[in-house]
């Protein structure tokens, strides 16, 4: 879940750097159980990747994009409507905001 940074707030603790390192993502994980929890990218400050497993309530949570498919599993599948082989350029994003902000799903209200 593509989240402003701003609205992520710990609960608890503070993550630990993990999994895949490299200089443009960091990978944060529970230090107790390492489960990944949120990827921030390099020079897009301004948001973070939230896995949805790690919401209170996730029932409601459908993917719309999928990227790096290229280096999926041939099993792997997901219900996203959009797919791309890598991280597709920013201008891309823009229909994509504009048709998720239309048709994207939202938690219920009282969920």
């Amino acid at each position: 879940i593509r989240r402003p940074d701003d609205g992520l707030e710990n609960a608890q603790g503070e993550p630990a750097n993990g999994g895949l390192r490299g200089p443009d993502s960091h990978h944060f994980h529970c230090p107790d159980c390492m489960s990944w929890l949120f990827t921030r990218v390099e020079g897009m400050d301004w948001f973070v990747n939230l896995r949805a497993p790690v919401l209170d309530d996730h029932g409601w949570f459908v993917p719309f994009i999928e990227t790096w498919t290229r280096e999926k599993l041939d099993w792997a599948s997901t219900a996203a409507r959009h797919s791309f082989e890598a991280v597709p350029d920013l201008p891309a994003f823009e229909p994509l905001m504009r048709e998720f902000a239309i048709e994207g799903v939202r938690p219920s209200a009282g969920r």
